[in-house]
């Protein structure tokens, strides 16, 4: 084998390897309703600069027993519903998904202690095709839900915009 063979193999393999999603977290932060609640909440920006569209699959912390991602439905009349979303959050070739209050979230049940203002948590965030991305996110109790929207604690029960 020739050195200008083995440089040509080596270009054909560095150009077949497939495009990875890149992976941006912006503007987290995490909450709960206050002090001796038993459940929170983190929110987030999830961007994917890459060429190849990823799936957010899996979320885990070690403030709280489970950690799921989570979504609100609407049940009708009034009532919305936070439930688990098995399948996870896409997160398209170029594009971004929101994680935000009255929404998709990633959600801390069973918490093993008070989330505190300016506390950090630690949450390693899992990919489809990016894998694990640790993220620091600061707890921020202070901050105002977007347009009006509440993100209740309780699973089930009709929720309004008074957290």
């Amino acid at each position: 084998m020739t050195l200008k063979t083995l440089f040509a193999g080596a270009c054909a393999l560095a150009l077949a390897t497939p495009a990875f999603a890149e992976i941006v977290v912006k503007d987290a932060y995490a909450r709960s309703s206050g002090p001796l609640a038993k459940a929170g909440a983190g929110f987030m920006m999830i961007e994917n600069t890459g060429a190849e569209d990823d799936r957010l699959i899996a979320a885990k912390s070690d403030i709280a027993v489970r950690v799921e991602l989570h979504t609100h439905k609407d049940m009708g009349e009034g009532v919305m519903r936070m439930m688990e979303v098995e399948e996870g959050f896409p997160v398209p070739a170029g594009g971004a998904h929101m994680l935000q209050r009255g929404g998709d979230h990633v959600m801390f049940m069973g918490l093993k202690g008070p989330m505190e203002q300016g506390q950090t948590v630690t949450v390693t965030l899992t990919f489809e095709k990016a894998g694990d991305m640790v993220v620091e996110i600061p707890v921020d109790l202070e901050r105002q839900p977007m347009q009006g929207m509440g993100h209740g604690m309780g699973h089930g029960a009709g929720m309004g915009a008074s957290n």
